[in-house]
This record gives structure tokens, C-alpha cells and sequence, in this order.
């Protein structure tokens, strides 16, 4: 079932849920071998089935491909297969633990493009930190794919990565960890001020966290109609009075922070409307208490959130946390499956900041009348959510003249 991103869509069944503990034993035997397997379109059981599936048919196939190079999306997988490509330098919450140990999560994000979109995907997994190299592998080995996610590359290099991918490549290109957490706060906090009557137009919010995911987050709610932003790394808030940034922060100060706010998140969050956090730090009670009324926060890092949701919750109207534990679960998997889906769909050569805001408008449509304090966005498990996020996108893609 498809959906536009201003359709309501009849709820499914609930997911089911188990409060057993997973156990290390679990985990590993779930992980033994892999998490993938190739499977086959067409059996191979007879000498028949040999003699199409390989020689002497498929040099059929392959003079037709020479002759109109176009064909390989009909008769290959490469329009329907995305690359997911890290360097294991910024992976979940285990930092820079290299390509190899990184590969079960690229593993893992493969399987979930298969489950929520039915998209084929490959993990690759680069032995180098070097842009040009980096950028280099993915130029030459393009005839293998139709998308690239990139994952779990550190900042700043991400930013820069990223941006020269999508200039060599004529496919749709995306760094999860920056877009596709961004979608899905966009969509949230447009669901947390639709329960609360009041518009994003005027709140004050606070970013937490000056990396990948702040930075894109920021840029998002900038481009969705929020005008006063305050971004705050380590050393305090993002500013142009500051002398000790590096020049992508000197960029985000230049159209951040509109009242010129100095100092640390004590200043940040006083009479601030929303707390959004992407940062191993933690927020002291207090703080949360000197935000304004109806505040809502977003306390996303994981495992463990800046502040106790159940602590939040005692000043704010919306808690949300990146945990499956507690309501509100901003959760990247409602957007990246169908995001790629639609931009394939659609032939886009590229995945613009209209169709990310499409799909924050499409995740929070699933909802419809359901929304509450603790359901600002669906569940991951919805069914219905990537293919309302891909008809979505493939329409902005449409409207935008990207598509093919």
C-alpha cells in the first residue's frame, strides 16, 4: 500500500512486544555467520535453467547492455541496490572501532532496507579514512549500484565525503546519520507542536551537539521554518564571537544563534522552547526547569539519554529519547528505507532537502488522529510507514525536476 504524505492510513496490528531481556547468547547466535544471504529471482534446477542464467544466455543480455547501457536497470539489479559504505570511524555509540568491527552494523542496516522497503543492499566496508581515496572507490565501482548510504563516518570528514560523493555520482546519496536523524526530528517536533497547538514558526530550540547529526538536524528545522537556533558543542554555545572553531561550525554560527546568546547550555536553555540532544553529555535537572513552558525535549543519545526521560518529563509537556524503551522513539529506520525507496522510484539523481522535509511530512501523516504526548511519530514497526515515506518522496522528486 502507498500513500501520499497528506493521507491518513488505516493503523495495523500492534507489533509484538516481549519484556524477557535479550541475552548476550541471543544476540551472537542471531549474529553467527552474518545477517545476510543472497537469494535467488529464478531457480537454477535444470541444464536449462544453467544455460539462461549463465552461458550461453546471458551474453544475450550483456550485448544488449553494451549496446543500450540504459537496459541494466531492466535486466540487472543495480537501479534497485544500495551501497551502504562506512569507515567505521563514528559507529553508533563505539566510535572509531575501524572497518571490520563496523561491518555488523552495515550488516544490520542492509537487513532493514530489505524488511521496511524491500530494497537489495550491500555493505561495504573501506579499509581508509582518506576522503579522496574514499571518494575514489565509490566513482569506480558506481556500475554496481543505483544509491549510496553513506554510515558511521566521522565529522567533520562526513560533511566533506558526502558533498563530493553526490558532485561525482548521478545516483541518490545520503549520510544517514546526519539526514536520516534529521527527517525523523523534523517530523517529530512538527508532531509534538501540532499536539500542542502551537506552530515551529517562533520556538526557541537548543541543539545539543555540533556533529554530524546537530549539524543536519539544525539545518533541517532552519529550512522547515524555525528562525532561532542555538547550537552548542563542547566548549559552549556556536557563535561568531568565538575564535576557536573549525570552519564548519564558523558556517553554522553565521546563520545560528540570531540573538547572539554567549556562554554554555545554562544560558542556551533559559526560556528555551525545545531541548534537542545528539551528545554523549548530560543535562542537569535544573536546566530542563528553567526552559519555558510546554518545553519538549529530545534527549536521543544513546544508551543513555542527556537527561532521564522520566525526569524530563517532569517540566516538559513531550519527552522523546533514540531508546525502544520509552515512548517516542526517534528512530532513523522511519525514514532511510523509504527516503531511497522513493528517490529510486522516482530515478532521482539526487535526494534534495525538499523531499527530506516530504518525508518528515509523511512519517508524522501515519500518525493522523493518533497523536498524543507519547506518539508524536509512529512506532518503527508500522508497516505503513516507508511506503507513505516513498510515495512522498518520489513526488518531491517529481515536483523538483530531479527525477529521471
Amino acid at each position: 500500500m502507498t500513500s501520499t504524505a497528506d493521507e491518513t492510513i488505516a493503523a495495523p496490528s500492534e507489533p509484538e512486544t516481549t519484556d524477557m531481556p535479550i541475552t548476550d547468547d541471543e544476540i551472537f547466535d542471531a549474529h553467527r555467520g552474518g545477517k545476510l544471504s543472497v537469494e535467488l529471482s529464478a531457480p537454477i534446477a535444470t541444464q536449462r535453467d544453467l544455460s539462461i542464467a549463465y552461458t550461453p544466455g546471458v551474453a544475450q543480455v550483456s550485448r544488449a547492455i553494451h549496446r543500450e547501457p540504459e537496459l541494466v536497470n531492466d535486466y540487472t539489479w543495480t537501479d534497485r541496490l544500495v551501497a551502504v559504505v562506512s569507515d567505521g570511524t563514528a559507529v553508533l555509540g563505539l566510535g572509531d572501532i575501524g572497518p571490520r568491527a563496523s561491518l555488523p552494523v552495515m550488516e544490520g542496516k542492509a537487513a532493514l532496507f530489505r524488511t521496511f522497503a524491500g530494497l537489495n543492499s550491500i555493505p561495504l566496508v573501506l579499509d581508509t579514512t582518506d576522503p579522496d581515496e574514499i571518494v575514489e572507490t565509490l566513482v569506480r565501482l558506481r556500475p554496481s549500484f543505483g544509491a549510496v548510504n553513506l554510515e558511521d563516518i566521522s565529522a567533520p570528514r562526513c560533511f566533506e565525503i558526502e558533498r563530493r560523493v553526490i558532485e561525482a555520482l548521478d545516483c541518490p546519496v545520503m549520510h544517514d546519520d546526519q539526514h536520516g536523524t534529521a527527517i525523523v526530528v523534523l517530523a517529530a517536533l512538527k508532531g509534538a507542536v501540532r499536539f500542542l497547538g502551537r506552530e515551529l514558526a517562533g520556538l526557541k530550540v537548543v541543539v545539543s551537539g555540533a556533529g554530524a547529526a546537530g549539524v543536519a538536524c539544525a539545518k533541517i528545522l532552519k529550512a522547515a521554518g524555525v528562525d532561532d537556533i542555538v547550537v552548542l558543542d563542547s566548549k559552549g554555545i556556536v557563535g561568531t564571537d568565538r575564535t576557536d572553531m573549525v570552519e564548519y561550525k564558523n558556517e553554522v554560527a553565521a546563520w545560528s544563534n540570531p540573538r547572539g546568546l554567549t556562554g554554555g547550555v545554562a544560558e542556551a536553555l533559559d526560556g528555551a522552547d525545545v531541548f534537542l540532544g545528539v551528545s554523549a553529555g548530560t543535562v542537569d535537572e535544573k536546566l530542563i526547569a528553567s526552559m519555558a513552558d510546554d518545553a519538549i525535549v529530545f534527549a536521543m543519545s544513546n544508551p543513555d539519554p542527556e537527561i532521564h526521560p522520566d525526569v524530563a518529563a517532569k517540566y516538559a509537556a513531550i519527552v522523546a529519547t533514540g531508546r525502544s524503551d520509552f515512548p517516542n522513539q526517534i528512530n532513523n529506520v522511519l525514514a532511510f528505507p523509504g527516503v531511497f525507496a522513493g528517490a529510486l522510484d522516482a530515478g532521482a539523481r539526487r535526494i534534495t532537502e525538499g523531499m527530506k522535509i516530504a518525508a518528515a511530512e509523511a512519517i508524522l501523516s501515519v500518525v493522523g488522529d493518533d497523536l498524543a504526548a507519547d506518539r508524536i511519530v509512529p512506532s518503527p514497526l508500522d508497516e505503513r510507514v516507508a511506503p507513505a515515506v516513498a510515495a512522498a518522496v518520489a513526488a518531491a522528486a517529481r515536483a523538483e525536476g530531479v527525477a529521471g
